[in-house]
């Protein structure tokens, strides 16, 4: 190709100034470049599950196709952050019906979980391991019903990445050996089941090694097998034989079994066998529903439901839409403190009310009022931080509803686990993908014998209180921490994110919303920039201690930064440079066709890819 001009003229200081100039990093810009694509972009937490989604891109699926084969792949990879046992809440923008829609991939209590078996027992808090924090899986049922709504592709053609991964194996990554060597000792000693495949001839793998999953791979063969069953029947039908194997059928009596079977000592030291029964699976629903959503500067913004903790970035949003927030500068004291203290009173709503709409009056529509948020958005103070979590009243502000209970004057009370992962995916046409997908992970439960999974712990993020709205009850689903979001501008699809972190997860879902569109960073700079993070409120997990006032700060932080916040009174815990949350992050060009894909850098194994 030629520029205009012989190489050989220029000199060896000319040709390194050139080279600086058109380097596609600058010093101290974003970590990786942003990966563009015509066709399609898949990010998720692992490069093997990236490369699953683009192969359906390939293969002539869409989005959700590409979305479901790279979760499943992860179930895979990720084991250490997410299994098939666990949970994945999803919203998918339908270019066929031009709006948004959530699916409920959280699955219920046990009808045996009632307040009362925990206080007969003494059992104070759900505990964050073993069989009495598990809800019915939601992995399977939601992605299955993902495709069955939305994408083209049959069961088998999605699984086949997962199930070689699987089968073959996949070589041992950093993180992955660390957090196993962490439990390896409770493995070897207490959980055989998880021994046989997580320490083969008594030892972890090391780094490189290839980690392989035989049992996992014979239950996603088992589902591909019940789908070809009833093939002659057509797609739905084949899809619906797949899932009634797992939630009515001999995968769902293992699962049952072995768990009732195996007793289990959990964190509060107390033994125990599982409470799930083969009528908790079949009640099971992946719910396809209409999303919270909210409009900031005139972009739409989506989440799930209340029973996530998702609508909480949506009232953070309403309370900033007040300020000019762009003229306080990007992480300069009076943004984060104006930041801290308008999350503050989102996430003591989400305390109070949030909650299964299905069992608790939550006050969706007040919650989510502008006019609300005008109330409540004088109650901050610029110079100083509230030391105590204030939920409002939006009962006025509801439609037709009357109060349900007393509103505290305010609620008096450790970093998240490190579990979840991320899923974003687009294709030309116009359809997008994001889920957060979590629970389900080797640390916290052992392997059911056979099936190569381990049941999931959401479960400890009920309340054992009756007073709250999140309180245990038979066939409940807890309020959980997994919310992906998706956004519009002008009515097309704008961007999809998300990340792990727990109760972060919108602290750090909002931070990159305004780095790109308060500040005009492109979404991979966005990602990289520094974070906060506030521990004001009970944690969603067990063992919810609560630290007001404490405010985590990675260390990138500009010092200055960080000494006027604690001259304001913000207790500040320095955290090292990359240690809160890792987002994914896709953008959407429908002016000129082009999506964009992003992955954090706080983890070893993110990736972004593009077709």
């Amino acid at each position: 190709m030629h520029y205009g001009f012989p190489a050989a003229a220029l000199s060896f200081r000319a040709l390194l100034q050139l080279s600086v100039l058109l380097a596609p990093q600058a010093a101290g810009a974003a970590t990786r470049p942003v990966v563009m694509g015509a066709r399609g972009v898949v990010v998720s937490g692992h490069h093997a599950a990236s490369d699953a989604g683009l192969t359906m891109l390939k293969n002539g699926g869409n989005a959700v196709d590409a979305g479901v084969a790279a979760v499943f792949a992860q179930a895979v990879t990720e084991f250490d952050r997410f299994g098939f046992g666990g949970e994945v809440p999803i919203l998918v923008y339908s270019a066929e019906r031009g709006k948004t829609l959530a699916i409920s991939g959280q699955g219920q209590a046990p009808a045996k979980a009632a307040l009362e078996w925990f206080r007969e027992r003494n059992i104070e808090a759900v505990p964050g391991d073993c069989f009495l924090s598990a809800t019915v899986p939601a992995v399977p049922g939601t992605l299955i019903r993902a495709l069955d709504e939305f994408g083209t592709m049959p069961l088998a053609e999605v699984l086949a990445p997962a199930i070689r991964l699987a089968e073959e194996g996949f070589p041992a990554y950093p993180s992955f050996v660390q957090r196993l060597n962490a439990v390896s000792r409770r493995i070897r000693e207490e959980w055989p089941s998880s021994a046989k495949i997580f320490l083969p001839g008594g030892k972890a793998p090391q780094v490189g090694d290839i980690f392989v999953q035989k049992d996992l791979a014979h239950t996603l063969r088992r589902l591909v097998d019940a789908e070809r069953s009833a093939a002659a029947k057509g797609r739905k039908a084949g899809l619906q034989a797949a899932y009634d194997l797992f939630y009515r059928g001999e995968m769902t009596r293992q699962i049952v079994a072995y768990q009732k079977a195996f007793q289990c000592t959990d964190a509060n030291g107390f033994t125990s066998a599982g409470l799930l029964e083969v009528e908790d699976f079949a009640a099971f629903e992946a719910r396809v529903e209409e999303p919270a959503a909210t409009a900031y500067r005139g972009i739409e913004v989506y989440k799930a439901g209340f029973w996530s903790q998702g609508p909480v970035l949506l009232q953070t949003l309403n309370l900033l839409e007040g300020f000019d927030v762009k003229a306080l500068g990007h992480n300069t004291p009076a943004y984060i403190h104006l930041l801290a203290e308008a999350m503050k009173l989102a996430y003591a709503d989400r305390e109070w009310y949030y909650a299964d709409p299905d069992f608790v009056g939550v006050p969706q529509q007040g919650l989510l009022s502008k006019e609300y948020a005008a109330e409540r958005r004088e109650l901050i103070d610029r110079n100083a931080p509230s030391l105590e979590l204030r939920p409002g009243n939006p009962y006025p502000f509801q439609p037709g509803h009357t109060q349900y209970a007393a509103i505290p004057a305010a609620i008096a009370f450790r970093p998240d686990p490190p579990g979840t992962t991320g899923t974003r995916a687009a294709d030309a046409a116009g359809n997008v993908f994001s889920a957060t997908p979590s629970g389900g992970w080797f640390p916290t439960s052992p392997i059911v014998e056979g099936l190569g999974f381990v049941l999931g712990t959401r479960g400890q993020s009920f309340f054992l209180d009756a007073t709250r709205a999140n309180n245990i009850e038979p066939g409940k689903r807890p309020r959980t921490t997994l919310t992906p979001t998706l956004a519009l501008k002008n009515g097309k699809p704008f961007m999809a994110w998300g990340t792990p972190g727990g109760d972060a997860q919108d602290q750090v879902n909002l931070q990159f919303f305004l780095n790109v569109v308060e500040f005009g960073m492109d979404i991979q700079s966005a990602l990289d920039a520094p974070l906060i993070q506030i521990l004001d409120f009970p944690p969603s997990f067990f063992p919810r201690d609560t630290r007001p006032g404490t405010m985590l700060v990675e260390t990138r932080m500009n010092g200055g930064v960080i000494e006027s916040l604690e001259a304001m009174g913000h207790k500040i815990r320095p955290v090292g440079e990359w240690a809160i949350g890792d987002a994914t992050a896709i953008r959407i060009d429908p002016g000129r066709g082009v999506v964009f894909g992003a992955a954090g850098p706080r983890r070893d194994k993110s990736y972004a890819l593009a077709w």
